[in-house]
């Protein structure tokens, strides 16, 4: 899968960047640039967009003015932004109209890498989920795509012992390897990635896999050779979660 994107920005070397940043970036497919939100607007009025990388602040129309009229049409989940801007204080507002992510400039590939693949893995999600409702069935996904160094892998959910936090990235544990997975995400992206009832956080530092639990003591499970401590601030969801097989 392709995710079809834009790029919008009125500086010409900001706008070089990202759609360089594009055209080198497997999964995307930059079928414009604009150096007008209006001219964009226009654009997407006529074309089926599903990523945009544009900036905040530019003259006629803002990009935040446009990501609200974006947000009012019907099918406004089928188009999302991720925003780039200087400024710090843009960060709530992106979020305010529901921004996929936010980039500060200048940011690197990395930094614009790992704001790609938090889009490519939303539009996978909800890719599936529209063929389960399409088929009126309730069959879970059974993998994900995680970005390790400059590809994205597509890792089997059965083969996750468990994610650790690990400074800027995680350590994704695998049955199927002896050394993990290093990926540049946090573990509270890991979190909402990864589906309930099969992963739990557990630690500010650890998400488990319930399947691959082999023993629980009191402050801590075990699963091959890792003992995970259970932190205090997850122990009462744990806990629920395990009362089922307690007397």
């Amino acid at each position: 899968m392709k995710l079809k994107c834009i790029a919008v920005d009125d500086e010409p070397l900001a706008l070089q960047l990202v759609c360089k940043y594009i055209e080198q970036t497997s999964f995307l497919e930059l079928i414009g640039q604009f150096s007008s939100a209006i001219e964009a607007l226009g654009f997407i009025n006529q074309h089926e967009v599903q990523l945009i990388f544009m900036d905040i602040q530019m003259p006629d129309l803002s990009g935040m003015e446009l990501a609200r009229v974006l947000d009012g049409k019907k099918d406004s989940d089928q188009t999302r932004i991720i925003f780039a801007t200087a400024y710090h204080q843009f960060a709530i507002e992106g979020y305010k109209v529901d921004a996929l992510d936010y980039l500060l400039k200048p940011y690197s590939y990395e930094d614009f890498l790992n704001a790609a693949t938090k889009a490519y893995n939303y539009f996978e999600r909800k890719s599936r989920s529209q063929v389960i409702g399409s088929a009126k069935t309730e069959q879970p996904l059974d993998y994900i795509f995680l970005k390790v160094e400059y590809q994205l892998v597509k890792v089997m959910l059965d083969d996750i012992t468990h994610v650790e936090a690990y400074k800027d990235y995680v350590k994704v544990h695998l049955r199927s390897k002896s050394s993990p997975l290093l990926s540049l995400t946090t573990l509270k992206n890991m979190e909402e990635l990864l589906p309930e009832g099969k992963f739990m956080r557990i630690h500010r530092s650890f998400i488990i896999s319930l399947d691959h639990i082999e023993s629980v003591s009191k402050n801590s499970v075990h699963i091959g050779n890792h003992e995970i401590s259970i932190g205090e601030n997850y122990k009462e969801a744990f806990l629920a979660f395990m009362s089922r097989w307690m007397n």
